[in-house]
């Protein structure tokens, strides 16, 4: 079979007609042509740290919309489901991923639990590390977002690192805000990359200092604006990731979003597209080809350098999407799950009164959060409740606090996609709309809900209590719609509550969050209570 098209080759920085001859899983050869012809041929789409099931889809079903975009490959943190099924729940990932023509490497998750300060599904030890490993679908060492513990030369964390470096494979970093000192000593333990970073002057410590940056822009945390200045002065230093990235976000774009903005601000063809399509397969040793004659038939064909806009893509020979139509038939997953909450009542939302509160500022499309305070008599439009609930085990709700930030005129929001333990977490304006919210997600072991005007909206995730079952548009509209419903209808001022909402039990990163445990400073690494006996208002 023979693909024609102006051939962007990256190695040698120039553009040129070429036919590529492809034979089973491999280019054959690339021959030069002397005539015009149309579209241009890249190395595919690389994504260099996402979580899949962030997106709500199985790997089956996520390579079936990510393939529109040109991407053909990700590195895959499978932290999520490691935490509500431990390794069970990484062969299910697996196992998906099998299924398709698509590239994914998985990791091997480090913090499963991420802190002992919260209830989760299982935990995965040194032994456990290095089982996962030993696996060939898996090729590096996840996040290591125990900072604190590296550190501090915790040995259970020092372990698994070891693991990986037994084996020379990359480990991944999750440092927030990591200056100095600290910083210079969780390099030192191997720590070789970062996605974390939401500032220039940080992200440039952290380069010099022999750190690579992923530059992230997912559904929450959005760190491009800030970052993208270090295309001009590190490029060979960089690559783009998602880290998490909602289904009707993956409808809309993915890598190629990141190329066309890259490009669009005047940087480097070149610079920008290695970043993109080179930089992961290298650094993570990826099976994927680089349209190299001998390599894996792995590329795209795109119509022009601007708008990127994929006509085909192409993996290990198949084409897998041609046109506006996904090539990669639809596969079907078991659901593995584990969910023991049982339906809650208004009075287990209760808080007790008092002078001063402890309250969680949410800020939109960031991580972070902020620690505030607020007088009991406060009653602004945006001082709400949260409520983390233990999906594991039967127990009264422990994981009380206020929160501003989400902006709810009325009635309440839930959700069992909640960093990085998955307890059930919401927010609302009253007691009665937050049991409503929570039992829609508890009777379907599972999902995300909305209350208010009169409707309850809802979108069950059987896999896990994180994935859809259903086909990838149809996860991604009513998720879509249920986004939608909570910025129109309930006025909430994020660009992604749901999102946001899934990191407010995210302990590792700082100012506050909240786990089913209790409010939990992220700072410090120590519980807070949710009331100040000062009367003094930040």
């Amino acid at each position: 079979m023979t693909i024609e098209g102006n051939l962007v080759d990256l190695e040698r920085r120039r553009i040129y007609p070429v036919a590529l001859t492809i034979e089973g899983e491999r280019i054959q050869g690339i021959t030069p042509l002397d005539r015009e012809v149309e579209g241009y041929l890249l190395p595919g789409f690389v994504d260099a740290h996402i979580h899949i099931e962030s997106s709500m889809l199985p790997p089956a079903e996520f390579a079936r919309l990510a393939v529109r975009h040109g991407t053909v490959a990700t590195v895959s943190d499978p932290h999520e489901i490691a935490n509500v099924l431990g390794i069970p729940g990484v062969d299910f990932m697996i196992e998906s991923a099998r299924k398709v023509p698509f590239h994914i490497c998985f990791g091997a998750s480090p913090c499963v639990p991420a802190t002992p300060f919260e209830t989760n599904g299982a935990t995965l030890s040194p032994d456990n590390i290095a089982a996962l490993l030993d696996k060939a679908e898996v090729g590096y060492l996840s996040e290591v977002m125990n900072f604190p513990g590296v550190i501090a030369n915790d040995p259970y964390m020092l372990a698994k690192i070891a693991e990986a470096k037994k084996r020379n494979l990359p480990v991944d970093g999750h440092c927030p805000g990591l200056r100095g000192a600290d910083l210079d000593r969780y390099i030192a333990a191997g720590i070789q990359t970062d996605h974390e970073s939401y500032e220039y002057d940080e992200a440039k410590e952290k380069i010099e200092k022999g750190m690579k940056i992923l530059i992230r822009e997912g559904s929450a945390a959005k760190n491009f604006d800030a970052l993208h200045p270090l295309i001009a002065e590190y490029p060979d230093r960089l690559m783009f990731c998602s880290d998490d990235r909602h289904p009707d976000d993956l409808q809309r774009e993915h890598i190629d979003a990141f190329v066309r903005r890259a490009v669009a601000l005047g940087y480097d063809l070149y610079d920008v597209l290695r970043i993109a399509c080179l930089h992961p397969v290298e650094h993570y040793r990826l099976p994927v080809g680089r349209l190299r004659s001998g390599d894996f038939a792995d590329f795209i064909l795109v119509e022009d350098l601007e708008s990127f806009t994929v006509r085909q893509t192409w993996i290990k020979g198949e084409c897998v999407y041609r046109d506006g139509e996904t090539l990669i038939e639809r596969q079907s997953d078991p659901a593995p799950n584990r969910f023991a909450a049982s339906e809650k009542k208004a009075e287990d939302f209760h808080l007790p009164h008092c002078e001063t509160m402890e309250v969680i500022h949410a800020i939109d499309r960031q991580l972070i959060t902020k620690e505030e305070l607020a007088a009991e008599a406060d009653h602004s439009d945006d001082l709400l409740k949260i409520a983390v609930i233990n999906r594991y085990e039967e127990r009264p709700i422990r994981g009380l606090a206020h929160i501003r930030g989400f902006g709810l005129s009325e009635g309440a929001i839930a959700s069992s996609v909640a960093h990085d333990s998955h307890n059930v977490v919401v927010v609302g304006r009253d007691d009665e709309s937050m049991a409503q919210a929570a039992n829609l997600v508890i009777r379907s072991l599972g999902g995300i809900a909305a209350i208010g005007q009169g409707r309850r909206l809802h979108l069950p995730l059987p896999i896990a209590g994180l994935m859809s079952d259903r086909p990838g548009d149809e996860t991604a509209e009513s998720y879509a719609a249920l986004d939608r419903f909570v910025r129109e209808e309930l006025d909430s001022p994020l660009s992604a509550p749901f999102m946001t909402l899934s990191f407010m039990a995210l302990l590792v990163i700082p100012e506050i969050k909240l786990s089913d445990r209790g409010l939990f400073d992220g700072r410090e690494f120590h519980f807070i209570s949710p009331c100040r006996e000062s009367t003094d208002i930040l």
